[in-house]
């Protein structure tokens, strides 16, 4: 009896060993499989990248500027104003490709807004809608400019005119002596009474 379960236990081992073998070897392919996909990848990117990185950001920048001499700043928008309702007010212009209302990270909208416009002659059509009402405000139409990576514009900080000129404090020299002792703050005391029991 105790023959047979040995056998028994040597004959489930081997078969482990051997699904165990099995699995090592298939383990190994996909491992290498994996290594060759990643080299390949690695390869053609780099291919790519040399050849398309300088043309990718020249080409960007230059359908940019195109997309932007095709678009119009449009401020003063009432916060209740819909992207139909800015595509519509600018339908007479020419035809709208695409409104963009700008929010801020609630999604609450900024209140100006950019359209583009299919044709470049649009925008000058669209410039003269500069002053027109829309939902009783109104409009101030500008061509939209193209931002300059790299480049912020310097605005001068504004004086508050709230607060009133404040200029920097004149300089006071230090005392030559803390009269009350590094660190301490005066005390001021109680006026004398007179006190019984003291």
């Amino acid at each position: 009896m105790e023959n047979d379960d040995v056998e028994m236990l040597r004959s489930d081992s081997n078969e482990a060993g051997l699904e165990l073998d099995d699995m090592k070897k298939r383990l190994k392919e996909m491992e290498d499989e994996a290594s060759a996909l990643r080299e390949m990848q690695a390869k053609v990117e780099k291919e790519m990248g040399s050849v398309q990185a300088p043309a990718t950001a020249a080409s960007s920048q230059n359908n940019k500027e195109e997309v932007d001499s095709r678009s119009v700043f449009v401020g003063n928008v009432d916060y209740s104003c819909t992207p139909e309702e800015v595509q519509q007010h600018f339908q007479s212009c020419g035809t709208v490709n695409r409104v963009t209302i700008r929010t801020d990270k609630f999604g609450q909208p900024k209140g100006y807004a950019y359209v583009e416009f299919l044709e470049v002659q649009a925008v000058q059509e669209a410039l003269s809608l500069n002053e027109s009402e829309l939902h009783g405000r109104q409009l101030k139409v500008t061509a939209k400019r193209t931002n300059i990576p790299g480049m912020k514009q310097y605005r001068p900080r504004r004086p508050n005119p709230y607060q009133g000129f404040r200029g920097r404090a004149p300089y006071a020299p230090p005392f030559a002596y803390a009269p009350f002792g590094y660190g301490k703050v005066p005390r001021f005391r109680m006026g004398m009474r007179y006190s019984p029991y003291y």
